[in-house]
């Protein structure tokens, strides 16, 4: 049996990433898909783990050939998912995460219309600017336009079939595995409602 194939895409400051490794260590039937991006690698990261990076040329000679299965240009910067390696995985029957943002969602939505998709929401404005400054990776001009850059991403909230709230962390993990356990199931999870916290998130 093929793979299911998950994005879970987020505004910077949701906690994604988080939650997507504690996803991953409770689950041995996930494997996550290891973007490209023409980011410079930070200290801590591991290329090949983390990302593959490359630079501009490669990328867009990738590109150029057809080999993403998505790409996008998030905060001047290029990333994108190698369309062979998700292939392959699906095919050997084991379900791929792609952890992504919007753009590259509505790209796979199109080529795979079956696909799930869980947007992570942060509980409150307040609670997004504290994780964007605990990150400690950014200053304060990044923060700022982070910030600002929220706003567009959380808009797309209603394009995905699943949303998440990331204020209690061990509830929210739980909440993803909870969608990815009825869906294979063949049923759907229950969603919730966040369209009061959606428009609070959007008063800037």
């Amino acid at each position: 049996m093929e793979g299911r194939l998950i994005v879970i895409s987020a505004p910077s400051g949701a906690g994604k990433t988080t939650l997507v490794n504690a996803l991953l260590e409770r689950d041995d039937r996930l494997a996550v898909s290891v973007s490209h991006t023409t980011r410079r690698k930070r200290e801590e990261e591991v290329d090949g783990e983390d990302y593959f990076f490359v630079d501009p040329g490669t990328f867009a000679s990738m590109r150029d050939g057809d080999a993403f299965l998505e790409h996008a240009i998030v905060f001047g910067n290029a990333y994108g998912t190698a369309h062979d390696t998700v292939i392959r995985t699906l095919a050997d029957g084991q379900d791929v995460v792609l952890e992504i943002d919007w753009q590259g969602a509505a790209q796979v939505r199109r080529k795979f219309p079956g696909a799930i998709s869980v947007f992570v929401l942060p509980p409150s404005i307040d609670v997004l600017l504290e994780r964007l400054n605990d990150r400690g990776q950014d200053g304060p001009e990044e923060i700022d336009r982070r910030w600002h850059q929220a706003a567009d991403d959380i808009s797309h909230y209603d394009e995905f079939n699943y949303v998440v709230v990331n204020n209690d962390f061990d509830e929210a993990v739980g909440k993803l595995a909870g969608i990815i356990d009825s869906e294979r199931r063949g049923e759907k999870a229950r969603c919730e409602c966040v369209t009061a916290l959606v428009e609070h998130l959007l008063q800037r």
